[in-house]
């Protein structure tokens, strides 16, 4: 049998007087996994979050996590989450093992030398402990943001939510969260993520979903989102050893190409529509009897996906 879903989140809506900031959201997400949401500003992606973390209710809806209601039991929901607000402050005037030895402290764990291994426990998993003496406002952008997330961890929580922690991370300090994040989730841990950077949460995540205005649009791995936003459109370069005018007269008669123009032996031109189709596109040109050197493909970007489907949700 399947495990029950970590995040069970059903017909959740969240409004703001006559402003509808969630609506309608029905999500799962199974254990063990770094799920990403992302979404431009306005999308919901904050209430959301909000609800999980027990600081608002909802107009209505159900949010379960790991078998607890949410909206029933807070205080069983509050033991099993883990939270990390974008841009969560640190004292300056403690040291790393202070900060966290104060909150594993508040959280009831143990002992002075119980907090002490657990403390260190976090330091190694988000890859730290060499800066266990130091001091909170000495630590880079990337260490603050690890620092923090171990402070998430100490009651060992079964969800962790966490918004925007990539957030003004330079690509070392990503690639360092990035890992530590996976390695969570290979404990059996939950990760739900937001940003509204999508390439961000490709390298991160394992699923992600995407929202605007509310609605939930898609979800599933980086390859299915692409799949269900219908975002098919790419550019592709022909590259060509001879018959450049007759492969470049054919392809402008086929429907899906537009944008066509010719750079040395190359032609380039956008087209909309299946691999299938790319496939017969492909299979058309040697038909033809040009001579064909190779033929490249580039597919918008996420950060093109997500302005398409922004722009095409405007009133």
């Amino acid at each position: 049998m399947s495990s029950p879903p970590a995040i069970d989140i059903r017909s959740l809506r969240v409004d703001y007087g006559n402003f509808v900031a969630v609506n309608d959201l029905t999500l799962q997400v199974p254990p063990g996994e770094v799920f990403g949401i992302v979404g431009p500003n306005g999308a919901g992606k904050t209430s959301t979050f909000r609800v999980l973390t027990t600081l608002m209710e909802p107009t209505y809806g159900e949010v379960i996590l790991s078998g607890v209601d949410v909206l029933e039991d807070i205080e069983s929901a509050r033991r099993i989450i883990g939270y990390m607000p974008d841009l969560a402050p640190v004292p300056s005037d403690l040291k790393v093992w202070e900060f966290l030895d104060f909150h594993a402290n508040a959280y009831g764990i143990g002992n002075r030398a119980q907090r002490r291994d657990r403390v260190a426990e976090c330091l190694e998993e988000v890859d730290l402990t060499n800066q266990r003496d130091s001091w909170c406002n000495k630590l880079s952008r990337g260490q603050t943001q690890r620092v923090v997330l171990a402070k998430t961890l100490l009651h060992r929580p079964r969800v962790l939510i966490l918004d925007e922690p990539a957030s003004g991370l330079d690509p070392l300090a990503r690639r360092d969260l990035r890992h530590a994040l996976r390695k969570l989730a290979a404990t059996g841990a939950t990760v739900f993520v937001s940003s509204h950077i999508l390439s961000e949460l490709a390298e991160m995540c394992t699923s992600l979903c995407v929202m605007n205005r509310g609605k939930l649009l898609a979800s599933g791995t980086v390859e299915q989102v692409r799949e269900q936003l219908g975002s098919n459109e790419r550019t592709l370069t022909a590259s060509l050893l001879s018959g450049h005018e007759q492969a470049a007269e054919w392809l402008s008669a086929q429907p899906a190409v537009h944008d066509l123009q010719r750079s040395g032996q190359q032609i380039i031109f956008g087209y909309k529509g299946s691999d299938e189709s790319q496939a017969d596109l492909m299979a058309g040109l040697v038909r033809l009897g040009v001579r064909m050197r190779a033929f490249e493909e580039k597919r918008s970007s996420f950060e093109d996906i997500l302005v398409e489907v922004a722009e095409s949700n405007r009133n």
